[in-house]
């Protein structure tokens, strides 16, 4: 996995994706990039889509000036559109939008116009290398098992997480937007993305309370970085108030927050867990940063992803975004335990 060339086996992997969103010979299918998209997947993409007869058509817009103090990364919150009209036109009006935007467009302010008009749905391809979606491919299976695990969110009033590390949050679920990622839309107004294995919620206000405890092994996405120290995220209604810990972990989110100079960006984005047992925590170390963008460590089966920033359900915008999967975490849902100490458990496992 040195050059970045076509491969037949990632057309193949392509073709499987769009094949189980029911792409159909005919169907109008637009693929959204920027210039900065990964030009590789962009053309497998297209390849594939063509071999099955889609009428794929590009839309590709400027990745827009850098307007943060700092780096901006794992946002989900691509703002390449820039809130064009006839961007979201083109869009809004196809079958099928296939997102490779750099961040994608699942938190961003243009998705509810987008798939508003009930004609198209979205399916984001993270910004991966492709030997990272080959691995993780969306399959009936893992659909069938990320459904349940929403079911039983979406039932649940509170959700639980602790860990011996000292994690210990409340979280009030009862009526929180929810979406578990199948990597699978094959109805209009369905978004989701690849890989798929994620069921997160997006927590009203005042809805969440207690303590996060980042331990070492656990990992920070948006330095895509495996924790070396203990960090302590203190959160009293929905935001992260006080950031704890000695080493430099704890010190790099504490500058990286200060720089934003925004309280959005320490409120709680969303919560769940992770369902793909194909998905591996450690990969994070294999992969060169600007080969891959961590959703592999989001969807990794067991862990805990805890989220601050972009809350569109809360109407909170912000650029500033942590994705933090934990190991080793126990996910109890109204007192029924759904993953104990990193281990899916009962229907999930």
């Amino acid at each position: 996995m040195r050059d970045d060339r076509v491969e037949a086996k990632w057309v193949d992997a392509f073709r499987q994706i769009f094949d189980l969103s029911e792409v159909r010979r005919g169907d109008e299918v637009a693929i959204l990039s920027e210039t900065q998209s990964r030009q590789l997947n962009v053309q497998l993409a297209e390849i594939a889509l063509q071999q099955m007869g889609a009428q794929a058509f590009h839309v590709v817009v400027p990745t827009p000036r850098i307007s943060a103090p700092v780096p901006v990364r794992s946002t989900g919150s691509s703002n390449a559109i820039q809130m064009s009209r006839s961007v979201i036109g083109a869009l809004a009006t196809s079958d099928m939008v296939i997102d490779i935007t750099v961040e994608g467009l699942l938190h961003s302010r243009e998705l509810p116009e987008i798939i508003k008009p009930g004609k198209t749905r979205v399916l984001f391809i993270s910004n991966e290398h492709p030997e990272i979606l080959e691995r993780l491919m969306p399959t009936p299976e893992l659909r069938n098992r990320v459904l349940r695990g929403l079911d039983m969110l979406r039932k649940a009033k509170t959700m639980r997480v602790t860990s011996e590390a000292g994690t210990d949050v409340t979280v009030h679920v009862a009526g929180a937007p929810s979406g578990g990622a199948k990597g699978i839309a094959a109805r209009a107004g369905e978004v989701d993305h690849i890989p798929p294995g994620l069921i997160a919620c997006f927590p009203g206000a005042n809805a969440i309370n207690g303590t996060i405890v980042l331990d070492r092994g656990d990992m920070n996405l948006t330095f895509k970085r495996i924790q070396e120290s203990q960090v302590r995220l203190v959160i009293e209604d929905d935001y992260v108030r006080r950031i704890e810990g000695e080493g430099v972990d704890a010190e790099m989110m504490r500058d990286y927050y200060a720089a934003w100079g925004d309280p959005k960006a320490f409120a709680t984005s969303h919560i769940g867990w992770g369902m793909n047992k194909d998905a591996r925590w450690e990969a994070l170390a294999m992969y060169d940063r600007f080969q891959h963008n961590g959703v592999e460590q989001r969807v990794f089966a067991g862990n805990v992803l805890y989220s601050t920033g972009s809350n569109e359900y809360a109407q909170r915008f912000t650029l500033c975004h942590f994705d933090l999967p934990m190991r080793n975490c126990t996910v109890a849902l109204d007192g029924e335990t759904v993953v104990e100490r990193g281990r899916l458990v009962g229907e999930l496992a």
